[in-house]
């Protein structure tokens, strides 16, 4: 079950890729505009109502839409409970080395972190 899941991870790391500079450029401007400590990529494949557009995947001709959020757009529309929050800061990676990805898929949606390629500026 361990290597399906490293596997999973490995492909969506694989298709991501070409995305990465553009989801960090995304998660340091949401730390230095002071949006929020807790940037959120959403990577979907369908329609949401979450976060505001980075890569649409009509117009990108990827597999993946993606769009830049924050811990307190997913307290606010209750994505995470109230009661949570405080266990998701546990959690949280430091941004200067990981992304934080809210993966919405047909296998359902999770949080994984995915080590950037570049420190942020």
């Amino acid at each position: 079950m361990k290597n399906k899941k490293s596997a999973q991870f490995l492909q969506l790391q694989r298709e991501l890729k070409p995305y990465l500079d553009i989801m960090e450029k995304s998660s340091d401007a949401i730390m230095q505009k002071d949006i929020s400590k807790y940037p959120i990529l959403v990577v979907h494949q369908q329609e949401i109502e979450l976060g505001i557009p980075v890569v649409v995947k009509d117009k990108s001709k990827g597999n993946w839409s993606i769009h830049a959020s924050t811990l307190e757009e997913f307290a606010t529309k209750q994505v995470i409970s109230a009661e949570k929050i405080e266990d998701f800061q546990g959690i949280y990676k430091d941004p200067k080395h990981d992304l934080c990805l809210f993966v919405i898929s047909e296998l359902g949606a999770k949080f994984i972190f995915m080590p950037r390629s570049t420190k942020p500026a």
